[in-house]
């Protein structure tokens, strides 16, 4: 039996829309503060992570990679420790990441946009966008890493919360229309 994806909104879907979109707001108001518990999570997930994959190197000994779970895990632990010592060095790394990746994802896009004649206009002024935000971000990375991580995260759960007041969730129908558990 095959499966289609059938999009539907439900009231639960509408209440978590609007809980995300205030979120959103909520996140995107204290951008400072956003960045810093999210590198304080993702150090505290590295953290966790790394002794996760060390202490399971053990059980690994005699397969011979002991050694590279054991190595793996001894730098996840190394680098959550760091950040969380130094969260204003973990998010201008991760601010460092972010504009790099604007600015090739962008550069990637203007070269594409001169083969595509398709979406020419859309790919070039996307990726024109993408190359000044990166090239924003690179430059002034000092201010940009105080708070750009925040406004991601903010913009990402706007995003979602949009999405799921306008669209709802897509959940899989069996092919035909028919639901499972239904009658036949």
């Amino acid at each position: 039996m095959t499966t289609t994806p059938e999009r539907r909104r439900t009231a639960g879907d509408v209440v978590l829309g609007i809980l995300l979109l205030l979120a959103g707001l909520f996140v995107l108001g204290n951008a400072v503060l956003a960045t810093k518990a999210s590198i304080l999570l993702l150090g505290w997930i590295a953290v966790c992570a790394g002794l996760a994959l060390f202490l399971g190197a053990f059980f690994r000994i005699g397969s011979g990679r002991f050694w590279s779970a054991a190595l793996g895990g001894g730098l996840l632990v190394v680098l959550g420790v760091f950040t969380l010592r130094n969260p204003a060095i973990g998010a201008a790394t991760l601010t460092l990441l972010a504009g790099s990746l604007f600015l090739a994802g962008g550069l990637v896009r203007v070269v594409f946009a001169f083969q595509l004649a398709e979406a020419r206009w859309l790919l070039l002024v996307s990726g024109i966008i993408s190359v000044l935000l990166g090239l924003y971000v690179l430059f002034n990375l000092s201010t940009a890493s105080l708070a750009l991580l925040g406004v991601l995260i903010g913009i990402q759960i706007l995003v979602e919360g949009l999405t799921m007041l306008v669209a709802g969730r897509v959940r899989s129908a069996p092919a035909g229309g028919m639901r499972l558990g239904a009658a036949t």
